[in-house]
């Protein structure tokens, strides 16, 4: 058995958002034909180093009735061509949006892409109908830096949840 910790965060206010600019040249683009197969390739590229593994089991057509929902809007960093990472959002309710997935591939870790592709997530999220709480959470097998990187763009820990998972 492994011990986890799982941090959930929020942001309440676009005002919150401490954003950061610098872009190192990447461009974020928005998915706007869905397809499924896209972000299973994202999940396992961006995942892998962190054990995302919640998702292993699914179904081409779990994929496809996840990834082509409505309620799911996917976005892809690029740079000089390259795939550097991708988010996703999640609308919960009519003022509620979660970023259910974001990161970045393993070429693209620990280059100074974070704080901006992570304030492009924030801002998407914002700008979704009429949200009025943004959340998210992580936990201790994500990348050190992660939690203060969501901290340093404004957001806050609502709750902590420490469990033993299978190792």
């Amino acid at each position: 058995m492994t011990e986890v910790t799982i941090y959930y965060l929020e942001m309440n206010a676009p005002e919150q958002h401490r954003r950061k600019a610098e872009s190192k040249g990447m461009i974020v683009q928005e998915a706007q034909i869905k397809q499924g197969k896209v972000n299973r390739f994202l999940y396992d590229l961006i995942g892998e180093d962190w054990q995302w593994d919640d998702r292993q089991d699914w179904t081409s057509e779990t994929w496809i009735d996840y990834a082509e929902s409505e309620q799911l809007r996917t976005w892809i960093a690029y740079v000089d061509g390259s795939i550097a990472g991708y988010f996703e959002l999640k609308r919960l309710d009519n003022a509620l949006t979660e970023i259910a997935y974001f990161g970045l591939a393993p070429k693209f870790v620990g280059r100074g892409f974070g704080g901006f592709f992570l304030s492009q997530a924030i801002d998407n999220a914002w700008r979704w109908g009429d949200t009025r709480r943004v959340i998210l959470n992580t936990c201790t097998f994500d990348h050190p830096s992660a939690l203060a990187n969501y901290k340093a763009r404004g957001f806050s820990v609502y709750d902590e949840v420490t469990r033993n998972v299978q190792g």
